[in-house]
């Protein structure tokens, strides 16, 4: 307990030092480009920040795509599954666990209106100390908290 509360204390003045230190981005790998960009820009109400034709390391062409939550700082880089390597972990990033966390202003709004979407829960929205929750999953598989109050 003492080391976990030391590293957080020195964490804390690092970032005090660190100002204008913040997550961009954060990569989701899809199979494809546009029923991703579908997804999140029609289905989540995500914004779509670049679209742009891009190269691979070795030269081979591909998209650069960058979606976010409208007013967010961080975007989701949609990354197209390059290899076999790749695609195995489509939908499996946070190794089954939930790993991606969306908070909204309306809750119960914003769940409806993804139910009808078509968007796959497990489960009924519960309440816990920290607000409404419910866990969904995005187009590729992976799992998120959906939060609000």
């Amino acid at each position: 307990m003492a080391a976990a509360q030391s590293r957080r204390s020195s964490t804390s003045g690092l970032e005090r030092r660190e100002r204008g230190v913040h997550l961009t981005q954060v990569a989701i790998v899809v199979e494809e480009y546009d029923p991703a960009i579908e997804f999140f820009v029609s289905v989540l109400g995500f914004e779509l920040v670049e679209d742009s034709p891009a190269q691979t390391n070795d030269g081979r062409p591909k998209r650069w795509v960058v979606v976010r939550p409208p007013g967010a700082a961080t975007g989701l880089l949609l990354a197209r599954a390059d290899g076999e390597a790749q695609l195995a972990v489509v939908g499996g990033q946070a190794g089954g666990r939930v790993g991606f966390f969306l908070r909204v202003d309306d809750f119960d709004a914003t769940y409806q209106r993804l139910l009808a979407a078509g968007v796959t829960f497990f489960g009924s929205p519960r309440t816990e100390p920290y607000g409404r929750v419910v866990v969904f999953l995005d187009i590729a598989g992976n799992k998120w908290d959906l939060l609000g109050s």
